[in-house]
């Protein structure tokens, strides 16, 4: 299973997707943490410090890991998460398993100094970006559709963790509605220019797919702008 933070940018604005996980959470889950994701962003170009706007796809502690490493931005949530995340769910260790409570308070402390921008459904952020409540997963799953060269691109999320769950129709374990989840897969084709426009959340065939964001940046950072090579 792969990690992701997506980088979504224009001329004018940019937006960066997920936050994933940090060193505490690494050790703590047993998780092998290749580099910061502010590490691979800066190979971008990208200075997580004055990034305005980042979003947060769900609260699963792989999401939100390294939100304090963005002390700028605005978050932006689907209100459906936060009350899943903080509410009656969270006692049951099933549910509650990939939450982690520091990033859940983290958050709410955030939304206390006004950097939380709630999304009830979906929501245009800006001229060829829009987030899309999909639920399954979680209970305020959202994911994120992006015009590029290539077309409408859409960065699924843990929508489909991986290609087969989309596909194959086989949902993933972790999951708080079946039902939910196997309808989101329509919506991700629905949202998108072809099904080879659907970006999973977590396989490794991505950074196989497609081709490195620059020489040098091999199996670190992908395209998603021009189309895959499998």
């Amino acid at each position: 299973m792969d990690y992701f933070v997506w980088l979504a940018r224009s001329a004018a604005r940019t937006f960066v997707i997920d936050t994933g996980f940090n060193a505490r959470s690494a050790t703590e889950r047993k998780r092998e943490l290749v580099r910061c994701p502010t590490e691979g962003l800066a190979m971008l170009g990208v200075d997580a410090a004055k990034v305005r706007d980042v979003i947060v796809t769900h609260l699963h502690y792989d999401h939100v890991g390294n939100f304090d490493l963005f002390p700028a931005a605005t978050f932006h949530l689907q209100d459906r998460e936060m009350q899943f995340a903080t509410g009656r769910h969270m006692r049951s260790g099933v549910l509650r398993h990939s939450f982690d409570v520091e990033h859940v308070t983290g958050m709410v402390r955030e939304l206390y100094r006004g950097r939380i921008a709630f999304h009830d459904g979906d929501a245009e952020l800006a001229p060829g970006i829009s987030v899309h409540f999909v639920g399954g997963h979680t209970m305020g799953l959202q994911f994120v559709r992006v015009h590029t060269q290539r077309g409408w691109v859409v960065v699924a999320s843990d929508a489909s963790h991986y290609y087969e769950n989309m596909l194959e129709r086989r949902p993933y374990p972790t999951v708080y509605s079946v039902g939910d989840m196997i309808q989101g897969w329509d919506r991700l084709f629905a949202l998108a220019d072809s099904r080879k426009h659907v970006v999973p959340g977590h396989d490794p065939e991505v950074l196989r797919r497609y081709p490195p964001a620059r020489a040098g940046l091999e199996g670190i950072a992908v395209r998603l702008d021009v189309a895959p090579q499998a």
